[in-house]
């Protein structure tokens, strides 16, 4: 089953769009962080089409698949990372809310 470029282009662009709206919109860490992962997802996605576009004559172009290794690498960073600022901020105020984290400055 071939799926057109364009279809993907869209379903990238939907994706990022909603993650950009969970990101701005929500208060809570936990789907900020999620809203993140999709918006890389999509970028993912954008990247295997991009790189199914310009392939040449049956030979698939690497690009695409190696810079969506490397956002799958950046994306595990961050989901660690963000994971661990998160349990210290539910420790620490008992809530996972990010409106919070603004009374930790010092």
């Amino acid at each position: 089953m071939n799926v057109p470029h364009q279809h993907l282009l869209i379903l990238a662009g939907a994706l990022f769009g909603l993650g950009c709206l969970g990101f701005l919109l929500r208060r809570n860490a936990i789907i900020v962080l999620a809203s993140v992962e999709l918006m890389l997802n999509a970028a993912n996605l954008a990247f295997i089409t991009g790189s199914r576009i310009h392939s040449t004559a049956g030979r698939p172009s690497l690009e695409g698949p190696i810079f969506t290794l490397f956002v799958i690498l950046i994306a595990a960073a961050e989901a660690a990372i963000g994971l661990a600022l998160v349990i210290a901020l539910y420790r620490l105020k008992q809530t996972a809310e990010l409106d919070t984290s603004s009374e930790l400055r010092g």
